[in-house]
């Protein structure tokens, strides 16, 4: 059900209510494990990049927003935001993704990832004017994993 609600952000859901880590966890295993099927081991890359980039959320987030926001609801929407990287991991092992069709799956893939972040973080914060703002380093951190999966 979180999984649900972060990936379709535009209706209400309650990820923000109860955030919880096991979701992310095995989305981040699930993630690497897909890699690991093209022949790609890539398992410290992944923790280390979701690691440096949810305390770089978080920090960014407390410093834009009036409110602030726990590190766990940081950890838990980057993590449950995962899934379209997976999508993308599970399509790497099946087809090439070097050619025009990889630019343009990975692009379509990083944008719906940060799109899905990034309006969640601006709904619980309430900082509905500044989402490109939180939506950029979104991006940033899951082309990361785009260019891993691609590569």
């Amino acid at each position: 059900s979180s999984g649900i609600n972060a990936e379709w952000p535009l209706r209400p859901g309650t990820l923000m209510d109860d955030p919880d880590l096991s979701g992310p966890v095995l989305f981040c295993l699930g993630f690497g494990s897909l890699l690991l099927l093209s022949g790609k081991i890539h398992f410290g890359a992944i923790y280390g990049v979701a690691l440096i980039g949810a305390a770089s959320m978080y920090t960014l987030l407390n410093l834009m927003s009036v409110n602030g926001v726990s590190a766990s609801i940081t950890v838990s929407v980057l993590g449950y935001c995962m899934l379209p990287m997976c999508a993308l991991a599970a399509i790497s092992a099946l087809l090439s993704l070097k050619g025009l069709f990889g630019v343009i799956l990975s692009i379509l893939t990083v944008s719906w990832a940060a799109f899905a972040s990034s309006k969640l973080f601006v709904s619980v914060l309430a900082m509905y004017d500044q989402q490109p703002l939180v939506a950029y380093p979104c991006a940033l951190m899951y082309g990361i994993f785009a260019v891993l999966t691609v590569f």
